[in-house]
């Protein structure tokens, strides 16, 4: 199939995602302050949209406290530079074995469980104009941990993201979470034509090959728009395959603490390197207004 490269490309900064990475860099933002900061430097420097998860301030481990939403949003939205908010509404969907010899119960420690209306509150709170939805259940690298994204929970949350009027970023770490996706699209859980970020290399869904990337690509309908990343080493890798693909881009800390060999980056950094790589292929960084326009968003202020 050939390629046909985007010429009009949005960059997404993933800020500070829910990973352990707070004790590996010290430019992974913890207080709704610093991720706020980072997310507006992103901004300024071509992030035509921020992917924000929150963090507890003091141990820098992924939170879901609605306060620290409104607070990160705020600040965000009272910014000098406009941008498209993104929250995440991947968490609470956390489960943690016991051992191989003994899985149940599961390990309180570990597991985060709740339900729908609980796992989006602050998309309600907050009104973005994208939040994410991980459109299915898979094995992380961690030995016993489950992310776990039944249909009838996506369903669920699906629907309540279109009746706030947010658009959901469908999530697709392989091609059947793709494939769901187009189920809720023709179930009229979500609006079509819809928007789809392609998860390459993330343990143990689908992976960062060439081969399974346009795979995942020639899975997704003509008329939505998709963008995409690789983690880590091939996060600039990505940025070209995507564009020359005809989708958008992510990069950020959430996916890539480094910029080169002993050198850490900020997201400020890979975002201006990102800018780069795009232009030197000849095509053009949008902003947040046309991404408005193309996406179908409207900017508003929370309740």
């Amino acid at each position: 199939m050939p390629l046909t490269m985007n010429t009009n490309v949005f960059i997404t900064c993933a800020v500070t995602g829910s990973g352990s990475t707070q004790d590996r860099s010290p430019h992974v933002p913890r207080s709704p302050k610093q991720i706020a900061d980072s997310a507006i430097a992103a901004a300024k420097a071509g992030a035509a949209i921020v992917h924000c998860h929150v963090r507890d301030p003091e141990t820098g481990t992924p939170s879901r406290d609605l306060k620290l939403y409104r607070e990160v949003t705020e600040r965000i939205r009272d910014a000098d530079v406009d941008v498209v908010l993104n929250l995440t509404a991947g968490m609470g969907g956390d489960i943690t074995f016991g051992p191989t010899h003994a899985p149940m119960p599961v390990n309180e420690a570990g597991t985060d469980m709740i339900g729908a209306a609980e796992r989006v509150a602050h998309v309600a709170e907050c009104l973005p104009e994208i939040c994410t939805l991980d459109c299915g259940t898979m094995n992380f690298a961690e030995a016993d941990y489950v992310m776990t994204n039944t249909p009838g929970m996506l369903r669920a949350m699906g629907q309540m993201m279109t009746d706030l009027g947010v658009k959901p970023e469908i999530e697709a770490f392989d091609t059947g979470h793709l494939w769901f996706a187009k189920e809720l699209v023709k179930e009229g859980v979500l609006d079509s034509p819809a928007l789809v970020q392609l998860c390459m290399g993330v343990p143990w869904g689908a992976p960062d090959d060439l081969n399974t990337f346009m795979a995942m690509v020639n899975n997704v309908p003509d008329d939505w728009t998709f963008s995409a990343f690789g983690l880590g080493r091939n996060q600039m890798a990505y940025v070209a395959a995507a564009v020359l693909a005809g989708g958008n881009v992510r990069v950020g800390l959430e996916d890539n603490l480094w910029l080169g060999k002993g050198e850490l980056a900020t997201n400020e950094q890979l975002v201006t390197r990102a800018r780069g790589i795009i232009e030197g292929m000849g095509a053009r960084v949008i902003g947040p207004e046309d991404v408005r326009e193309k996406l179908g968003l409207v900017k508003r202020a929370p309740k």
